[in-house]
């Protein structure tokens, strides 16, 4: 059996070395560095993959995060309702806008965010929710549009883990995970779905005047050179980033397939397992029938009876990767620590955080890791 990583971009990037080096190649031809044909390439590609009017590219995920805030003009003092449960580059931008963060708690079985405590958390100062799909997975966005039209909130999508992944609303309407809200945001960081080799992120929606503000945020706040019309910042994604993602996005639907695949492959292996839970796919008992409404940016598991740490050990001794996606909530982060905030408002998020577990997930592994881990996981929660 070969090594178990985590994430193998090597063994990917293998499978597909003519296409990227080509695109590579045609890059260092032209020079065309910054804002290139390739650029503009992806660009159309991606808006035509999602089928939304208007993909913004730019230098990373956080990036993408803050220049929605910013287009859409929300001001210091400014309410953005979030979730605890998530990595910190979500509050973070709000943060560093001086707008004001409001972690609210997460829905158990999926992680996403609890419509029921978006609610609660709405004040007049609120302007804004950002629903992240963790791990993969549509967080309840049918529910979540209805708080914001109601409230008349705006909704910006965080899509960095969930790339490809395809929302069905209760009246079969698909929709492309990124363009379910008013803005969206995603990353290209290597080992997000749909990955470059180095730092990227995007921009998504269907608004023409939006579309038009942010992409003179990006570029220094300029349409015509030197004139500069709004605030903006330097965020652009390079050519060369955007060659590697060119040679990726015709795979992506393959290589969401076959994550799907390896988690269903998990789930048989520990299924009936009282100290496990397994993850939930959305209104779906089998992941391969199901929608993809969840991707399988990670395979998340919940390690019942305090066994998690011990099961971390477990496999570290047998060489086996893992991730603990978060161990500490955003409420107790010396960041983000703040007087409003009640340890009974997260019950879910400070629960899981003791009981997560994400095992290896990627394109290239093979049935044989998944059984050898499936197994070593099974014989020490049964000790």
């Amino acid at each position: 059996m070969k090594k178990i990583q985590m994430v193998d971009l090597k063994g990917q990037y293998e499978g597909i070395k003519s296409e990227v080096d080509t695109s590579i190649e045609e890059v260092l031809n032209s020079s065309a560095f910054i804002n290139g044909p390739m650029v503009k390439e992806f660009q159309s590609s991606l808006e035509n993959y999602l089928g939304v009017k208007h993909v913004i590219p730019c230098a990373n995920g956080t990036d993408a995060l803050q220049i929605c805030m910013m287009g859409l003009g929300l001001k210091p003092g400014d309410e953005v309702i979030t979730v605890d449960f998530t990595f910190a580059a979500t509050v973070e931008v709000i943060a560093l806008l001086n707008l004001v963060p409001v972690l609210v708690d997460i829905e158990v079985d999926t992680f996403n965010i609890d419509p029921v405590a978006v609610e609660k958390a709405i004040t007049p100062k609120t302007k804004a929710i950002v629903p992240v799909h963790l791990f993969g997975q549509c967080a309840n966005m049918e529910a979540i549009r209805e708080i914001a039209e109601k409230h008349n909130l705006y909704i910006i999508e965080d899509n960095a883990q969930a790339m490809g992944a395809v929302y069905t609303s209760k009246n079969g309407q698909k929709q492309k995970a990124g363009t379910l809200g008013h803005v969206a945001a995603t990353s290209f960081f290597p080992s997000k779905n749909l990955g470059c080799y180095g730092d990227g992120g995007a921009i998504f929606t269907d608004d023409d005047d939006l579309a038009h503000t942010i992409r003179g945020i990006v570029n220094h706040g300029m349409y015509k050179r030197y004139h500069h019309d709004v605030v903006g910042v330097n965020s652009r994604l390079d050519s060369i980033q955007a060659a590697v993602l060119n040679a990726k996005l015709p795979k992506l639907d393959e290589y969401n397939a076959k994550r799907r695949a390896s988690a269903q492959k998990y789930s048989d292996g520990l299924k009936g397992q009282e100290n496990i839970v397994l993850p939930k796919v959305t209104g779906h008992d089998s992941i391969t029938d199901a929608c993809d409404n969840h991707v399988f940016h990670q395979y998340t598991v919940r390690i019942l009876n305090g066994k998690r740490d011990a099961l971390m050990q477990h496999l570290s001794e047998n060489n086996v990767p893992f991730g603990v996606y978060y161990p500490i909530p955003l409420h107790r982060q010396k960041a983000y620590a703040d007087a409003r905030y009640k340890e009974e408002d997260f019950t879910a998020t400070n629960q899981l955080v003791k009981e997560v577990i994400s095992l290896p997930m990627h394109t290239e592994l093979d049935n044989g890791q998944i059984d050898f881990i499936t197994k070593l996981i099974k014989n020490f929660v049964n000790k």
